[in-house]
Formats: C-alpha cells, structure tokens, sequence
C-alpha cells in the first residue's frame, strides 16, 4: 500500500534529538483530543538530519508557520531568549508591564535570569510568572515556585508530556502548593471546544469549577479568545462557572489546612492577616479592607481565603531619585488583580486634614466606594487591616449612614 507522504522543514535546535518511538505535536494549538488543527506525529526512524514519522491522526494544518512541541523531549533552546531581552527592552520598559509570563520554565535559574535582566531595564517591581509546561518544569516545581511570584499551569503543552490519567494529579499538587505559598495559581486550557462551539462540554464546565474548588487564583483563556468564533461568550461562561464554584467553595476547610502548613509560632503579619479572616467569619463581615503600599498585606490576608471580597487600598507614595519625582501606587494595584478574591483601588494621594488622620480619611474614602458600588450597605460590618506605627491591626466597623 502506498502510503501519501509529506516533507515538512525544520530548524529546531532540539529536533535532532529525538529517537524512535517520540511523539511530536505539530499545528496551531497542539493536540487536546477534539480539534482538527494539530498532527499526532509518532517517530518511526531516525536518518542524519531526517526524522520520519507516522502521522497518527487526520488533520488540517493552516498557514505556513506551525508551533511544534516534543513531548518529554528536553529542549536546548534558552529559556530567555535574545528576542525576548529585545521586547522587554523596548516595549516592556516602555510601558512599565506588571507581569511577564515566562515561557518554558524549567529550573529556578530561569526565573533568577529574567529577574536579574528586569533590574537592569528598571523594572525591578515586575511580577514574573512561571509558565509550568514540561516536565523539567514540573521536578523544579517548588524551586521555581519559590523565586516566581505566581505560576500558570500551561495545560496545553503538559497534556502532551504526562499520560492522560496524570495530569489531574499534578495539576491539583501544583495548585495546593501555590496556595500555601500564598502565591496566584493560573490554570490554562480548559474551554477549547469554545473555540468551535457556543457552549462549553460538560466534562469541560466540570472542569473549570474543580479548579476553582481546588483553589486556584485564574484561569487563562487562550485559542477560545484568539481565534475563536465565541470570544465573548467563552469569557462570560467561564465566567459564571467561576462564581458558581466560588459560592460553595469549603473556605473553612482551606483555612485549616494554611494553619496547619504555616504552623507555630506564627509570624505578627501571619498572625493578624488570620485573625482578621477569622474575625469577619465570626461577626459576618460583609468585607475585609486592607491598607498597602507594596500589596503585601491583601495577598497575606487572600491566602486564607476568606468568604467575603478584599478591598486593597493601595496608598500611593511619593518617592524621588534626586532627578525627579514619581508617584507609585498603579503598578501595585494593578499587580492585585491576579490574587483571588481581592479588589484593588487606588486610594487619591491627598494629604489628610486638620481634622483627622491619614488612615481615617483612607478608611473614608474605601468605604465611600463601596457603598458607590453597592458592595456595603447600612449596618454591614467591616474588618479593617492596617498598619498603625510598627505593627499591624485588625478592627471592626459597622457602616453607618
């Protein structure tokens, strides 16, 4: 039987790596088990600079340019490329990014690289984002988590190296272990059928409220909103999921599990960031506000999950360089945005009155927005977080008129 053959080039510097018996995923969005755009490649033998291979699966492969990923083999390409240095020279300084996702990382020096590159282009106050899709990845996992301030679970490229039955497990380790480190957990790949269809499969919207049961912080949306002929809708469903998980979501449960991984004695900041969780559990908080410069204390406060929204006033600062004055605060509020459960605002810098403290007319302020909103009403409760001298305090108030 005469079998169609295609020749197809290739310059990846791993490809020669490969052996008999590999797989290689080759189209638009690699293979998910559903979509039509990505080729099952399977190495049948290896000739000098030839590979050949048995295609595994009918497809059709648009466009002249198409990713390629090789599944649990190592790829010798730099992690930081000199393209990346390039964009984050001229467009990442330029406008000041708050994050940058780091693809393919594999081991902490990745992340320590990046990081060392961000200070030398001023932007030292960048958020990296570890891009988890191999298997290196996965063995360095805690070393990465460590030194990245959050982790997307890139679940198109790690659905290619790990078998079917594996990928739940390490997806659930992976996300408890961001949220003991009170680090954002962002999980990709979850509606692709949107990409086609106007409504998610079954098994797909089971999917999305599990990782939000598990406690991640996002989801990621990546071929539904690039190329997909239901943008909106994928957005808006996904969306809806979410809420729904959320609202019976085991909060008490997650909360005595932070406990138990931070242990005794706990730090002060440890100490009254739990507290003031327990506190609105117990009077029945309508909502915790939290006063930041940096976003640390609404991150330490999200960690323990609490059942009511997060309101971070970030409180802008004035800072100087002995050439000019700079104003910080955006940066930071924008940054919260990626923690769960919280709602970042900038409070206005204006200096307080005769009449009373900053922190009273920060509290003013917070609440006249939430009640704007429609988030507070008359006699809701509030906890409020915030640093008073060296330490910090948690304090009830109830709204009134």
């Amino acid at each position: 039987m005469n079998i169609p053959q295609l020749c197809w080039c290739c310059q990846h510097a791993s490809f020669l790596s490969v052996k008999k018996g590999d797989s290689i995923f080759l189209g638009q969005y690699l293979s998910t088990g559903i979509e039509s755009t990505s080729v099952w490649l399977e190495v049948l033998e290896t000739r000098g600079p030839d590979v050949i291979c048995l295609v595994k699966n009918s497809a059709t492969l648009a466009g002249s340019i198409f990713p390629m990923h090789m599944s649990q083999v190592r790829v010798k390409l730099p992690t930081l490329t000199e393209m990346d240095k390039q964009v984050i020279s001229n467009w990442g300084s330029r406008n000041k990014v708050e994050f940058i996702a780091l693809s393919y990382t594999r081991h902490v020096e990745d992340v320590r690289e990046l990081r060392a590159f961000l200070k030398t282009q001023n932007l030292n106050e960048t958020q990296i984002f570890a891009k988890v899709e191999t298997l290196e990845g996965l063995k360095h996992f805690d070393e990465i988590l460590q030194e990245a301030d959050g982790v997307i679970l890139s679940r198109g490229n790690l659905g290619v190296d790990l078998p079917p039955e594996k990928v739940f497990l390490f997806q659930k380790s992976a996300v408890h272990r961001c949220n003991m480190a009170g680090k954002p957990a962002i999980i990709t790949r979850v509606v692709d059928s949107m990409t086609e269809n106007l409504r998610p499969t079954r098994a797909e919207a089971t999917d999305v409220a599990n990782a939000v049961l598990d406690g991640a912080d996002g989801i990621l949306l990546g071929p539904e909103t690039l190329c997909g002929l239901y943008p909106i809708e994928a957005i808006r469903i996904v969306g809806k999921i979410c809420a729904e998980a959320e609202s019976v979501y085991n909060q008490s449960l997650h909360f005595k599990r932070i406990l138990k991984h931070v242990g005794e004695p706990m730090s002060h900041a440890e100490s009254v960031a739990s507290s003031a969780v327990r506190t609105a559990v117990k009077v029945n908080a309508a909502m915790i506000v939290a006063f930041t410069s940096a976003g640390g204390a609404p991150r330490l406060i999200a960690k323990y999950r609490p059942p009511v929204p997060v309101l971070a006033v970030v409180i802008p600062r004035l800072k100087t360089n002995s050439l000019k004055w700079t104003l910080t605060g955006t940066l930071q509020a924008r940054q919260l945005l990626s923690v769960r459960g919280v709602h970042p605002i900038l409070s206005s810098p204006n200096v307080a009155t005769s009449g009373g403290s900053s922190e009273d007319w920060g509290l003013k302020f917070a609440l006249n927005h939430c009640k704007s909103m429609g988030w507070l009403k008359h006699n809701d409760r509030v906890v409020v977080f915030q640093k008073i001298g060296d330490s910090s305090v948690a304090k009830i108030v109830e709204l009134q008129d």
